[in-house]
């Protein structure tokens, strides 16, 4: 049987492979010019990519090997794992797909050439994010707020079509929705995600609330309310997944004037992996009239194009925001070129988020902002305390959205036709605290374009947060270090251990030999829940 997965391998993998790549550029055609033109043709790419994995003569071949339990080469058998998992979710009629990718490329332009209207002129999404920041006058606040939510309106409807299309699809091949099948075929049990989810919830719910009150009584008084007059328009960002610039630590003034992607590159440097300049010179990373406004990281071939998009502007958001998507990148980039094409791959999305959030964290780190950003010893040591508490801070504010995100995607796709508006502002209140605006019934989760764009995606994040703390404990324990800044044996730990085997194992079991266990949520708890 091995010589016959092989023999598959040969036949099918050139075609997959020029198809992928054909893919990944036509996206970021689509994405850096927002022209329709570009968007039909990533959409016809498309279609094509999936119709080769709908290949039902395939797929029975793939069934046939799987079911046979004799393809004993390790890497053949975790290609045939991979392959099998694709397939599987794209065994759908050409009609299907042809329907399927042009509902989701026109919800995703609308995303990508929208800008909300506020006080009748256009903003940005980084327009928006300043004035989210920096605005005290309350009515300007709510309009602004307000105005971050007009995209929901707009593509609510067509988001709904696509959620009720995907689970017909998903209904058709034997799974509930399209949610837990999409779950499956990550290989990821969801009765074990929402037990390990209720107990992040459970543990994070008394430093949350302290934080919160706490929270809340700083930012009342620079509006001039009272706490219990708090609303969502009061916090930094449209949907409270971020910290609050606070008179504690202002972060931002410590990149204002700098170059954030020649910081990128010189942090990179100092942990040795040293090809950071080639990735940034392919990469697009400045905002512009028709741009997706927000950012993503893409290997191109598995070869070393590896890009980055992103909307730079000089302050805290953007520089994490850098060193995530550089995280991403460097994953793809020091890749094992031995692999077979298949497994020059991450080993799951969780295992490349863990990447980039260890190093999107960065900027709350006094040897980074020392070292990397230049601020003086004596002033970034002495603010030590107050960047622990701010970092602890976006942790327990992230876990508490993700837990809106994630319990709000599957009772979505459970029953796409209960009254989301209502079911969306009762998770918010549940697990982020935060009082829902009085008399207002609007699609405001459609606003979030990962539930649109991104599905089944949100869980990622929050099991890459807690890999990025297992990992972070790693190093330091076998470096001996104290933190993950200028110290060249880190990316020689992080190419070694966790870049090169690509996706030659399974992701839990990737974790364990890079840290000698499975992945736990312990590290991350005791990092920044009982700290």
């Amino acid at each position: 049987m091995n010589t016959e997965m092989q023999n598959f391998l040969d036949r099918v993998i050139p075609k997959y492979r020029q198809l992928t790549i054909d893919s990944n550029l036509a996206y970021w055609a689509a994405t850096t010019t927002g022209d329709p033109e570009a968007d039909a043709r990533y959409s016809s790419i498309k279609a094509e990519y999936m119709k080769l994995l709908a290949n039902r003569e395939d797929f029975a071949e793939l069934k046939r090997l799987k079911e046979s339990g004799a393809v004993t080469d390790p890497l053949l058998a975790r290609q045939l794992l991979i392959l099998y998992n694709q397939y599987e979710q794209q065994q759908m009629d050409d009609a299907d797909i042809e329907k399927l990718v042009a509902m989701e490329t026109e919800v995703e332009g609308i995303f990508n050439t929208f800008r909300a209207t506020i006080d009748g002129e256009k903003k940005s999404d980084n327009e928006i994010s300043d004035m989210m920041r920096l605005e005290t006058d309350n009515a300007k606040r709510k309009a602004v707020w307000e105005g971050s939510k007009q995209i929901g309106a707009e593509v609510s409807g067509k988001v709904l079509d696509v959620i009720r299309f995907r689970n017909g699809l998903a209904k058709k091949l034997g799974y509930d929705n399209f949610y837990t099948m999409n779950l499956t075929l990550q290989e990821l049990d969801e009765t074990e995600l929402f037990n390990l989810l209720g107990e992040l919830e459970r543990q994070t719910l008394a430093p949350f609330a302290e934080m919160k009150q706490e929270l809340d009584a700083e930012l009342s008084q620079r509006y001039g309310i009272d706490p219990s007059q708090m609303r969502p328009w009061h916090y930094s960002d449209p949907f409270f997944q971020e910290v609050p610039v606070t008179n504690d630590v202002d972060l931002d003034k410590y990149f204002e004037g700098q170059d954030v992607v020649a910081l990128t590159k010189t942090y990179f440097d100092s942990v040795g992996l040293t090809d950071m300049q080639k990735i940034i010179d392919n990469s697009d990373l400045y905002e512009r009239e028709g741009k997706y406004q927000h950012a993503y990281c893409t290997n191109i071939d598995r070869e070393g194009d590896t890009r980055m998009l992103c909307n730079v502007r000089n302050n805290d958001y953007w520089m994490s925001t850098m060193l995530h998507e550089a995280g991403h990148a460097v994953y793809d980039y020091y890749n094992d070129p031995s692999l077979p094409y298949v497994l020059r791959d991450a080993a799951h999305t969780l295992t490349t988020e863990a990447i980039a959030m260890l190093f999107g964290r960065l900027t709350k780190n006094a040897d980074f902002l020392i070292q990397i950003a230049g601020v003086p010893a004596a002033e970034a040591q002495g603010l030590q305390a107050a960047f622990a508490k701010q970092l602890t801070r976006t942790m327990l504010i992230f876990v508490r959205w993700n837990l809106v995100m994630t319990h709000f995607e599957r009772d979505m796709y459970k029953n796409p036709d209960q009254d989301l508006n209502t079911l969306w502002w009762d998770y918010v209140e549940r697990f982020q605290l935060v009082n829902r605006p009085e008399d207002r019934h609007q699609p405001d989760w459609a606003a979030k374009i990962h539930l649109a764009v991104v599905p089944v995606y949100y869980q990622n994040y929050m099991l890459g947060e807690l890999t990025a703390s297992q990992l972070q404990a790693s190093i330091e324990r076998d470096l001996g270090v104290a933190s993950i800044v200028g110290d060249t044996r880190i990316g020689e730990w992080l190419t070694t251990k966790f870049f090169k085997p690509g996706a030659r194992w399974s992701w839990n079991e990737k974790i364990e030999k890079a840290t000698g266990e499975k992945l736990t949520p312990n590290y991350f708890v005791s990092q920044f829940v009982q700290s």
